[in-house]
């Protein structure tokens, strides 16, 4: 659970960064990268940020509301 967090909140992370480039200075760096916003590549980009950002929203529901990046576990007393 601990790298799947990881990585979603990575990859969510820098979809926002597209959004806020393109949002800004009207550049799509997913759609440079793969030249054309429909590639076979820039969509499958598109599609694994959107599961990342629904990890994250599934997991935190089902954690009661607390995303964890950390490998240890909390004792309870």
């Amino acid at each position: 659970m601990f790298i799947a967090n990881l990585v979603s909140y990575i990859l969510v992370l820098l979809g926002a960064v597209n959004w806020g480039l393109y949002g800004i200075f009207n550049f799509n760096l997913v759609s440079a990268i793969f030249m054309g916003d429909r590639s076979i590549g820039a969509i499958i980009t598109y599609v694994i940020i959107a599961l990342a950002a629904i990890w994250l929203i599934i997991s935190t529901v089902f954690a009661n509301g607390i995303l964890r990046f950390t490998n240890h576990r909390e004792e309870r007393v």
